[in-house]
This record gives structure tokens, C-alpha cells and sequence, in this order.
């Protein structure tokens, strides 16, 4: 069933991304611009020094989210992460629990706030891919197997990394899923069902009821 209401949502929200103007000394985070806690990061009038930002081409990219990397550079060098969230505009990457930094939330003029913790983004070129062969950091590039399957490939041991199992928002598995008694088969749901006909519907209707309609409306001119 269509539902008028996403639609209206998604409409505000491309509209709101429309009107936001970027200053130029903004400092991109992992909020989006428009939002009250970006702006709160860059109130107006304060400058900040701009970070450059090599783009990498989206068929270039090799970290996915699910993946196990290493971090290579920071308090926690060596340590091995799950990703979480990547975000390839800025060349980021976000690991659970790592690259921590805590932080008072709710703090008001009698309460110093609760004190949490929250992972900041990482550049992708300070974390490595794990081999599952060997859990040891790697270097990747793309090739095609026999199959014409694009693949990762460790260019230390020459393994294929496979692409992560990840879950969806509803805790569902794609690949793992299997189809109950209830659920539509791939078969039916492809079925072409709908003939097209130049008849309206009211034809229709009466053509499978087997109602005959001897009357004809009367003629009519545009002047």
C-alpha cells in the first residue's frame, strides 16, 4: 500500500538538504550539516582549519562495513575492530568500542550531565584489512574469478577476503534467510500476473460478471 506520509517525509528532507549552505571554514563531523548538533560543533563565526580530503573511487574501496581491520596509527595501534559505519565521503571509518572519547551528555546548571563513551571516525588509511587466514593485516586489491565474481584478494597471502555478513536494521540475515511456509516464493513474485488492456475498469468488471451493457451513451459536442 502506498503510504503518502514517507513520501512527505522524504520530500521535507530533501528539501531541508537543499537549503543548507555550507560556510566555507565548516568542519564536516558525523552529523549531518543540518542538523542541531553539527551546528552546535560549528556556531557562526568560528573558523576552523580546513582538512583535504583525497577521494577514492567508490570501485577502489575496500573496507566494508562488517569487516575486521587493524588500527595502525593512535592509542589503540594494534588492536583489531569491527567496522560499523563507514563514511566515504570523508575517507572514515567508524570501529566498535575503539577510538573511544567520553563525553558529558544532558548537563544542566545542578547536573554534571552522564558521563558516556562514543567511537570517532578513523581515516581509512590508518587501518588495515584483516586475512582470515592468518589474522594478520593486509593489503587488498580487487580481481575477477573464473566466474566473473569481483572479489577482494590479499596481496600478502593471495587469499580471497569475502565481503562481511551483515544484519539488517530488523536483526535479518539476507543470506542466511530461508523462506517459511508463509513467505512468497522467488518464483511467484517474479510471476507476470497483470495483463494490460485498453478496457476501463468498470469493462472489466462487467466483462467478468458477464453483464452486457446494451445502452449507449448519447453524443456529445465540444461547441
Amino acid at each position: 500500500m502506498f503510504c503518502p506520509c514517507s513520501t512527505m517525509r522524504l520530500t521535507a528532507l530533501l528539501s531541508m538538504a537543499a537549503r543548507v549552505v555550507i560556510p566555507k571554514d565548516y568542519r564536516f563531523g558525523t552529523n549531518r550539516p543540518w542538523t542541531p548538533a553539527a551546528k552546535r560543533l560549528n556556531p557562526p563565526g568560528k573558523k576552523r582549519r580546513k582538512v583535504f580530503v583525497e577521494p577514492i573511487a567508490p570501485e577502489d574501496w575496500s573496507v566494508l562495513r562488517g569487516d575486521t581491520v587493524e588500527i595502525l596509527k593512535g592509542k589503540d595501534k594494534g588492536k583489531h575492530g569491527k567496522v560499523i559505519q563507514v563514511f566515504r565521503h570523508r575517507n572514515w571509518v567508524m570501529l566498535e568500542g575503539l577510538n573511544t572519547h567520553y563525553r558529558y551528555i544532558g548537563k544542566t546548571g545542578d547536573y554534571r550531565g552522564t558521563y558516556i563513551a562514543s567511537e570517532a571516525p578513523i581515516l581509512l588509511h590508518d587501518v588495515a584489512l584483516i586475512d582470515p587466514s592468518d589474522r594478520k593485516p593486509t593489503d587488498v586489491e580487487w580481481k575477477f574469478t573464473e566466474e566473473g565474481e569481483r572479489v577482494r584478494v590479499s596481496l600478502r597471502t593471495g587469499r580471497i577476503i569475502p565481503k562481511p555478513i551483515v544484519e539488517r536494521r530488523d536483526g535479518i540475515v539476507p543470506q542466511q534467510w530461508k523462506d517459511g511456509l508463509k513467505d512468497t516464493s522467488p518464483e511467484d513474485t517474479l510471476e507476470k500476473t497483470y495483463v494490460p488492456s485498453l478496457k476501463t475498469l468498470e469493462e472489466e468488471v462487467m466483462e467478468k460478471l458477464g453483464i452486457q451493457e446494451k445502452r449507449r451513451p448519447q453524443r456529445s459536442y465540444w461547441y
